[in-house]
């Protein structure tokens, strides 16, 4: 089971900021997940939420903020400011680490639709990183898992499963053909049955404590996405 570091060492640093990122990438990891959203002026930042509110000392959506705007703001604390991080810039900061892969989430839905994928494919050319095989990109969205497919398809492309998806239609399965599956923990707890379903990898979010990393491994979980990605890897015995 590999171990893959949820918005960065989210559990013990400000999610998603370049701190983050750098101490996960210092741990023997599998990898490291970010969320990515267009700003006004069509730049990707990495950010989850689509207003800025809880992250930041700022206000406002991002979809309504420059860039620039969104630099004046501090994404990590008062005694370790953090800047908003673009995806060129973790891209940039990945790339001096070759053993690690990279999970992106691109989220929806947003007023800027299927652009937010065209947006990452040409930033993973421009990075040099579009055939990298450690490169995956996930979303919650089907109509952006069809569009991978189509713009980018030797990219691994994971469709998470929302918490109310009783099932899934096997027209979607068909039309975006998936290369894995994602499930949060809760859901997976319910029914184990859904794990592997469909002869797909599991991605499994968001998995902290002991006992669920236990859990996970022992009922054949491939990939577990977690905020203490160095208490996995001491659970686990790496």
């Amino acid at each position: 089971m590999e171990i893959i570091a949820h918005r960065g060492y989210s559990g013990r640093y400000p999610e998603l900021t370049r701190v983050a990122f750098e101490k996960a990438l210092e741990l023997p990891v599998h990898g490291i997940e970010c969320d990515v959203r267009l700003t006004r002026d069509g730049k990707l930042v990495v950010v989850h939420d689509a207003e800025i509110g809880r992250v930041s000392d700022g206000r406002g959506k991002v979809a309504q903020l420059t860039l620039a705007q969104l630099r004046e703001f501090n994404f990590g604390t008062e005694s370790s400011p953090q800047s908003v991080l673009t995806l060129d810039e973790l891209l940039e900061l990945f790339a001096d680490h070759p053993e690690h892969h990279l999970y992106i989430e691109t989220k929806h839905p947003v007023p800027h639709g299927r652009i937010v994928e065209e947006q990452v494919l040409m930033r993973l050319r421009y990075a040099g990183l579009y055939d990298d095989p450690r490169i995956h990109v996930i979303s919650f969205s089907q109509p952006a898992i069809v569009r991978l497919r189509a713009l980018a398809p030797h990219l691994d492309r994971i469709r998470l499963r929302r918490r109310v998806e009783r099932r899934l239609n096997p027209v979607d399965l068909h039309l975006g053909r998936p290369t894995g599956l994602g499930l949060s923990l809760e859901r997976a707890r319910a029914n184990p049955g859904l794990i592997g379903r469909h002869g797909l990898p599991t991605y499994l979010w968001t998995v902290n404590e002991p006992e669920d990393l236990r859990w996970a491994r022992d009922h054949g979980v491939d990939l577990v996405a977690t905020d203490e990605p160095g208490t996995a890897l001491e659970v686990l015995g790496r």
